[in-house]
């Protein structure tokens, strides 16, 4: 027995105590709101308890991928799994691809559930990316090198716009831009890429379909289709109004109950109805303490696998956080983002715990924090 304790206190040294402390809060909070949220159609015990379990699968699969050393594995790992995950990312132009509205990003897998696969490629898509800048080092300014980083993103993203999700795409973008400019990319290739952007907008706009165009204008101002695309924005915004300074508590919202039933995608709102100004407040400031402890993790890091991983998952938090909360807002487009471990959802919560599994495993565990 002694030997067990000892081997799981080993293993548990390698979870850095203040991310999981922060992580905990964060997905304890996910859980109360949907527990607010249980007389509604969308909520209830099933989603509830979905919701619990796939928290404490991720804390434990989380610790079994935070001792696991990644960056000492051979490159043919890292070939497969990129593989592997453009494989995953076509399974939805099978049989068992399913689409969500106008996008085509859920796989049934029969008998059990459906998964976004979107969602869990953000974790291979970040291991091997790390990879592929940590060996080209010193190097990433020299075109050939480039054109090499150009297609290991460019494939993933033209994969996630294909198939209609264009939250995701700019989650993704925000994970490549910021990893980029942490490997030393010049900034002049930043400055070109916005000229091009902006030149070319005017060609990407006319190609956009009618719904998505309708989705960008209406996203900045609701009240112009206030019945059908600007439905729940305007929702939103007033389940946010609602919760005032303080918050309706998790008995007392219910603004517009019709917002439970898109708890991943306008959590938000009803989160802020529930708690209030000060409850936001306390949430984006625990978004703010994870990603400072990112930071400081960056700088512990083995090598520059580990502060290219910590890097990608500090963009794609806070490319994701501004874009849902900027949405629930009416600040920015709805694109369909859900919010980092707080959106019900789960594959959302699964991958999200996969992901800090892979940035604890890039650092040597040390007294004092």
């Amino acid at each position: 027995m002694r030997a067990i304790v000892a081997f799981i206190k080993d293993k548990l040294r390698q979870i850095d105590p203040l991310l999981f402390v922060c992580t905990s809060i964060l997905s304890l909070l996910s859980i109360t709101v949907l527990i607010g949220a249980r007389d509604s159609d969308y909520g209830g015990t099933r989603t509830i308890l979905m919701q619990a379990a796939m928290t404490v699968a991720g804390i434990v699969i989380m610790i079994i991928f935070a001792n696991l050393d990644f960056s000492s594995l051979p490159t043919l790992f890292y070939i497969i799994v990129f593989i592997g995950s453009v494989g995953l990312m076509a399974l939805l132009w099978t049989p068992l691809g399913e689409s969500a509205g106008e996008n085509r990003n859920w796989i049934k897998i029969p008998g059990l559930t459906s998964i976004q696969p979107s969602e869990f490629v953000r974790f291979s898509f970040i291991l091997t990316f790390s990879k592929h800048l940590s060996v080209v080092g010193d190097d990433i300014n020299h075109p050939k090198q480039l054109i090499g980083l150009a297609l290991h993103a460019g494939v993933i993203v033209g994969l996630m716009l294909l198939s209609g999700d264009l939250g995701m795409a700019l989650v993704y973008m925000g994970i490549i831009a910021v990893m980029l400019y942490c490997a030393g990319l010049s900034l002049w290739y930043f400055l070109g890429g916005t000229v091009l952007l902006g030149a070319a907008f005017p060609f990407i706009w006319d190609h956009l379909a009618e719904y998505q165009k309708k989705r960008i204008i209406v996203g900045v101002n609701p009240d112009i289709d206030p019945l059908d695309k600007g439905l729940q924005q305007i929702q939103s915004r007033a389940c946010i109004a609602g919760g005032g300074i303080t918050g309706r508590g998790i008995n007392g919202a219910g603004t517009y109950k019709e917002m439970y039933g898109c708890l991943t995608d306008f959590f938000f709102a009803t989160y802020a109805e529930m708690f209030g100004l000060l409850g936001c407040i306390v949430f984006i400031g625990l978004l703010a303490f994870l990603i400072a402890r990112l930071t400081v993790l960056a700088k512990r890091s083995r090598g520059l696998f580990g502060t290219f991983v910590c890097a990608g998952v500090i963009g794609m938090i806070v490319v994701q956080s501004i874009e849902n909360i900027g949405m629930c807002l009416c600040l920015l487009p709805v694109v369909g983002i859900t919010l980092p471990f707080m959106s019900a959802g789960g594959s959302s919560v699964l991958s999200i715990y996969l992901i800090f599994g892979l940035v604890q495993s890039t650092f040597e565990p040390k007294s004092g924090y």
